[in-house]
């Protein structure tokens, strides 16, 4: 029998000599009446070998997490979701029966324990336990303690086991609801309504990404995991809701990286009689101080890099951002021509029916993204790639559209939204039959959307902001698979009954 084999055999030996002295491997009646981490400022003013004045007990519980066995006494570190404390049982206090249940216990099991303060020797505070119980039967080893998961696929793929042996793993996803509840009031605290829009759409819209497809039986219709909640959210302005906002799920049928997961969350917000601009201004609002109040300082640090998050933000067309950072003559950049030859001399593929518009925008990708640690709004976007963007009034070929790039990656998108029924009708169309093989562009029209703004939507703007990306950089965390509790892997090999990494 493999060593992997022999953790399990050994368990299931133990639960089963349990079991035959009348313990319930996975019992409901052991209820705690209170989380560690209350018990932890009771023990302050004791003293080492001092017992709680009082003698008041304590009932909690929780995993076992260490545990060292000395004859007739023991200790076992005990965790549960608000803290650690460690727990001391001896067989003259629990009884017979009860010391011999817990011989059997192992690291990794749920327990209960009911006991009195006091401080060891060392001055560690401890529960002295006058009972014990087993709540639910371990029957996998956690990973050996200094090591814990070492392989990274593992943890993404058992983030079960990753949050309890962890402990910056737990406190990147309790940063991660802090974050969006800190959003949520934010935007609530400024007139916006959340509300909800569907994820399952006759038509993907609102973004260019391939999509996601499925089949509804009782409509007899073909539909689609949406791409983006836009074109919804816009029809609650038409239907007069002025300033809403979804925090909510988005699915794009593309590859993996550090970066991007198929299945993501975002937040989109638009507001009527607002513009870009608006959008910049409550955007550099909102992200400061959120990341205020979560590191109660604006400068922060990404992987070894210094971030100043403190308003106000750098703010370039990307004209600008062309000269000035990837070097590029601002004459060459008015030449249409010039600009797309320059774009394939780079290696960058283009259709044969784009335009410079396109080419400018592979460009800045290519030459000046990865450059804008410090925010970094960029403005101006060709028309050509903002379908959905309101044009210039001084200049049609740029839209009033921005993008925010932070640490090198954009986490945010915006823009003065397009409200002419027909100039959108046109825009469509020109993308529809431009689109050639690009699978991300949908070959159908949404008329119906079309037809809401007919009735006419109010002057707006809107904005959206990858959830993910930006908890990645409030984590300091180097991957998206870090900040998404589980997140999309290939199929895991099955070569081995329990996986070495676990068991070691």
């Amino acid at each position: 029998m493999g060593t992997d084999n022999q953790f399990l055999a050994q368990r299931r030996e133990k639960a089963a000599a349990l079991a035959d002295l009348g313990v319930k491997l996975y019992a409901n009646s052991f209820q705690p009446r209170h989380r560690i981490a209350e018990l932890l400022p009771s023990g302050e003013p004791l003293q080492p070998e001092e017992k709680e004045a009082g003698g008041a007990v304590y009932r909690v519980a929780g995993r076992v997490m260490a545990m060292r066995k000395f004859g007739k006494a023991a200790f076992f570190s005990l965790a549960d979701s608000s803290a650690r404390i460690q727990v001391y049982v001896r067989k003259d206090t629990v009884g017979e029966e009860q010391f011999a249940i817990f011989g059997k216990w192992d690291i990794g099991d749920i327990v209960g324990a009911e006991g009195t303060l006091f401080k060891t020797k060392t001055g560690e505070l401890s529960i002295h336990a006058m009972a014990i119980a087993m709540i639910s039967k371990s029957l996998r080893p956690l990973p050996e303690k200094w090591h814990g998961l070492t392989d990274v696929e593992t943890r993404y793929r058992r983030r079960y086991v990753d949050l309890i042996v962890t402990p910056e793993s737990r406190a990147t996803f309790r940063t991660r609801v802090q974050i969006i509840k800190l959003i949520r009031d934010f935007l609530s605290d400024r007139g916006f309504m959340e509300v909800e829009t569907p994820m399952m759409q006759p038509l993907p819209g609102g973004a260019t990404a391939k999509p996601f497809k499925t089949h509804h039986n009782a409509l007899g219709m073909d539909l689609y995991l949406r791409v983006a909640p836009e074109l919804y959210l816009k029809r609650l302005l038409v239907g007069g809701f002025e300033r809403v906002f979804e925090i909510n799920r988005n699915f794009r049928n593309e590859g993996l990286s550090t970066r991007h997961n198929p299945e993501f969350t975002m937040l989109e917000f638009y507001q009527a009689y607002a513009t870009y601009e608006d959008m910049m201004e409550l955007t550099e609002q909102m992200i400061s101080s959120v990341c205020r109040q979560v590191h109660a300082t604006m400068q922060i640090s990404y992987q070894g890099n210094p971030v100043n998050l403190a308003p106000p933000w750098r703010r370039l067309t990307m004209d600008q951002a062309l000269t000035e950072i990837a070097g590029i003559e601002s004459s060459l950049l008015a030449d249409d021509q010039q600009v797309i030859e320059m774009a394939r001399q780079r290696g960058i593929k283009l259709e044969a029916q784009a335009g410079a518009g396109k080419a400018k925008t592979e460009l800045f990708e290519l030459l000046v993204e990865e450059q804008l640690i410090d925010p970094t709004f960029i403005t101006s976007y060709p028309t050509e790639v903002s379908p959905l963007a309101r044009r210039n009034e001084e200049n049609p070929a740029v839209t009033d559209r921005f993008e925010l790039f932070i640490t090198g990656r954009e986490i945010a998108n915006g823009f003065s939204e397009l409200n002419d029924p027909d100039d959108q009708r046109h825009r469509f169309e020109k993308q529809i039959a431009e689109r050639g093989e690009d699978e991300e562009i949908h070959p159908e029209l949404d008329t119906d959307y079309i037809r809401a703004l007919e009735y006419g939507m109010p002057s707006a703007a809107g904005e959206g902001i990858g959830i993910d990306r930006l908890v990645m950089l409030l984590t300091d965390s180097p991957s998206i698979r870090d900040v998404i509790l589980f997140p999309h892997m290939k199929p895991e090999e099955r070569t081995a009954v329990v996986d070495p990494e676990l068991d070691a």
